[in-house]
């Protein structure tokens, strides 16, 4: 299963930050798991949230030259406070460096303005054609859709 968990991005400075939004719905398949009486969005999606806001800022800024932007690191997670649905997850991506290989990134999650989640993000990006030149084809067809879905994303 695959979860896009951006729903929308608000305003973007390429090479430099991000705000996008999560809405959190009780429709979301996991939280019939994360505590049934008591639903809330797990910790390590919201990780994923800011992680995938943090990658899209990577797809933007290097015009969506790599196929793979994956997460390398987190560092001083903080959780704050539960995230439920009906709450908007509003997610805030401020890069320290955007490199050919790495970048890093300060990553925090709100609601209403009181902070829910904070991380230090580390992400590498690279081709799968780097190692498989049989795979350029693969990574084109990734690329697209990471422009298709940024262009869903920023209507």
């Amino acid at each position: 299963m695959k979860f896009v968990l951006i729903d929308k991005i608000t305003e973007l400075k390429a090479g430099e930050s991000l705000k996008a939004v999560k809405n959190v719905s009780l429709a979301e398949e996991y939280l019939a798991d994360h505590f049934p009486d008591f639903p809330v969005l797990p910790g390590v999606m919201m990780i994923e949230a800011l992680t995938q806001a943090a990658a899209m800022l990577v797809h933007v800024s290097s015009d969506f030259s790599h196929s793979m932007v994956v997460l390398a690191e987190v560092k001083n997670a903080k959780y704050k406070s539960f995230v439920k649905p009906g709450n908007s997850l509003e997610i805030s991506i401020t890069a320290k460096t955007i490199g050919q290989q790495t970048s890093s990134f300060l990553a925090e999650g709100s609601c209403q303005g009181r902070s829910m989640v904070e991380a230090r993000l580390e992400l590498r990006h690279f081709n799968l054609a780097d190692k498989d030149s049989k795979l350029a084809d693969i990574d084109a067809k990734l690329k697209d859709e990471f422009r298709r879905r940024y262009k869903l994303m920023s209507l």
